[in-house]
C-alpha cells in the first residue's frame, strides 16, 4: 500500500523537485536519477556529519558517507514511505557505521582528524567548529557504542527519538534512557577534561 501521493510526471523540470518532500522524492528517485541527486543535495551534510561524529576521521566519514548514499541508491525501491526519508537513510548509514567498526577492531587516535574545507567560513569561525568536532569526537569515543549511537543519530542524524528507536530497532523508552545517560556521562567528561 502506498502512502505517498502522486509522482511529478517525468517530463517535470529540475527545479520543481526542490518543491517536493524527501519521501515523495525517494518515490521518483526510483526512475529519475535527478529525484535522487535532489536527496543527495539536501542529506548529504547531516549523514556525514552523523560519520563524522562516530568514527572521528574526516577520510572514513567521507567514505561511509558515499557508502550511505550508494547503498541507498541501489535499494531505493525499498523505501514504502512509511516513515520519515531521513530515518530510512540514517537506518542505512548506522549500518555502514557497524560494519566500519567490524572491520576495524581497534580505534584511531584522534590525532589523525583532518582538516575540513569549508570555504564559507572565516578562519576563525572554522578554527572554532574544528575544535568543537574533535572535542564531541573525542566526547562521544568514551560512550559505550549504544549510547554513543542513540546520540549521534539525535544530534547529528536530526532524528526524532522515534526514528532513533527505529534504527536502533529498541522501544522510545529505552533511547530516552540511553540519549539521558549519554548526556550526563558527556557532561561528566566535559566537566573532567575542562578542569
Amino acid at each position: 500500500m502506498n502512502f505517498l501521493p502522486a509522482c511529478p510526471r517525468p517530463d517535470q523540470r529540475l527545479s520543481d523537485l526542490k518543491m517536493h518532500s524527501d519521501e515523495e522524492l525517494a518515490q521518483e528517485a526510483r526512475y529519475r536519477s535527478e529525484a535522487f541527486a535532489e536527496l543527495y543535495r539536501r542529506n548529504l551534510k547531516t549523514v556525514y556529519r552523523y560519520h563524522l561524529s562516530r568514527v572521528g576521521n574526516v577520510h572514513d566519514a567521507q567514505d561511509l558517507t558515499a557508502q550511505t548514499f550508494l547503498a541507498a541508491q541501489e535499494v531505493i525501491a525499498s523505501f514504502r514511505g512509511q516513515g520519515k526519508f531521513a530515518a530510512w537513510l540514517m537506518g542505512i548509514a548506522s549500518r555502514k557505521t557497524v560494519d566500519y567498526f567490524r572491520r576495524q577492531r581497534s580505534t584511531l587516535p584522534l590525532e589523525e582528524v583532518t582538516e575540513i574545507e569549508d570555504n564559507s567560513l572565516a578562519p576563525e569561525e572554522f578554527a572554532a567548529q574544528q575544535m568543537s568536532l574533535e572535542q564531541v569526537a573525542q566526547a562521544l569515543s568514551h560512550l559505550t557504542a549504544d549510547r554513543a549511537e542513540a546520540i549521534s543519530l539525535q544530534v547529528f542524524g536530526g532524528l526524532s527519538m522515534t526514528e532513533v528507536a527505529q534504527v536502533m530497532g529498541k522501544s522510545e523508552a529505552a533511547v530516552k534512557m540511553l540519549v539521558c545517560r549519554a548526556l550526563k556521562d558527556l557532561r561528566k567528561h566535559l566537566e573532567t577534561t575542562c578542569k
